[in-house]
């Protein structure tokens, strides 16, 4: 009977903790098949240590713990391909300059928000949680995680609008100036 116990205790869990966990498989592991490979031989690792558990609160972390020790196992495990060639490949550095500028501009516009709204967008967006676990993390309805999302969302676009019709002003009244000083 505690070996049934102990199974229907784990299913129970993972049933409510799936979603989570295969989030945070995915950003351990960029293919998406391998974060539910992920995710799936971490389950049947934790499922034989499970009754070890004491603190069951603490299954998430524990869980997590044991997909990055298997992601650092896969990734020692892999076998890298040389090909010998006579030539190398051309090497291309991307310097990341647009993608720091992009999130400098979401930084500075999220600055717009409501505290509330700042929050329900990031753990929503950011975080990737569900409606309902932003609720529960913010003590809020889902509803009110709704209509709270939905009125941020707006704003951010109308902050984004202004500021590209503002940028176009600029440039205008740059190529302005330009014409007049010649």
């Amino acid at each position: 009977m505690a070996s049934s116990g102990k199974v229907l205790d784990f299913e129970e869990y993972v049933r409510n903790r799936q979603d989570a966990l295969l989030r945070s498989a995915r950003r351990l592991v960029p293919d998406p098949i391998d974060a539910q490979d992920l995710l799936q031989t971490a389950l049947v690792r934790t499922y034989g240590r499970w009754e070890g558990i004491a603190d069951k609160s603490l299954a998430d972390a524990y869980l997590r713990r044991v997909m990055i020790n298997t992601r650092t196992e896969w990734w020692r495990a892999r076998k890298i391909d040389e090909v010998p060639t006579e030539q190398l490949p051309d090497a291309s550095v991307e310097d990341g300059t647009e993608q720091h500028a992009d999130r400098a501009l979401l930084m500075d516009v999220l600055g717009v928000l409501a505290p509330k709204q700042r929050s329900v967008v990031v753990l929503r967006h950011w975080e990737q949680m569900s409606t309902e676990e932003t609720a529960e993390a913010l003590g809020m309805s889902t509803g009110t995680v709704k209509s709270t999302l939905h009125r941020a969302l707006a704003r951010l676009r109308q902050e984004l609008e202004a500021r590209d019709l503002d940028f176009h002003a600029l440039e205008r009244n740059e190529r302005g100036q330009e014409r007049c000083a010649a």
